[in-house]
């Protein structure tokens, strides 16, 4: 994911699958990294992402809580956003992604794009 980490990705992940808010504790036992993790390291990587506005936390008793502050194909459509903007010529990179999606892709884009033009 573009912005994050492995590590971060990883966590994210453990929260986009999460239907719940999980403390600390919970996200390091879902983490499947293939490495032995410190709490510690996944405290930090989830203040992290809360400063970075990643995700939400709340203070239930002495532990904090987290959960996504938004929904995977939001954080993934700001990263195609930033890829756009950090191009140099956004209208090309369009284009070329246009011309290489499928039959379904385009049918989805399309749709998209009609409903975009209903709402003006």
């Amino acid at each position: 994911m573009h912005g994050l980490g492995d590590l971060e990705s990883s966590v994210m992940s453990v929260l986009w699958d999460s239907e719940d808010s999980l403390c600390v504790r919970d996200v390091l036992e879902r983490l499947d990294t293939g490495k032995d993790l410190a709490y510690t390291t996944v405290m930090t990587v989830l203040d992290n992402l809360h400063r970075k506005t990643w995700v939400e936390r709340e203070r239930v008793g002495r532990a904090f809580y987290y959960c996504p502050s938004y929904t995977r194909a939001e954080f993934a459509a700001q990263s195609l956003r930033h890829v756009l903007e950090a191009s140099g010529d956004p209208e090309a990179v369009l284009l070329h992604f246009a011309r290489s999606a499928t039959a379904e892709e385009t049918e989805v884009l399309r749709k998209g794009l009609r409903r975009r033009s209903n709402k003006r």
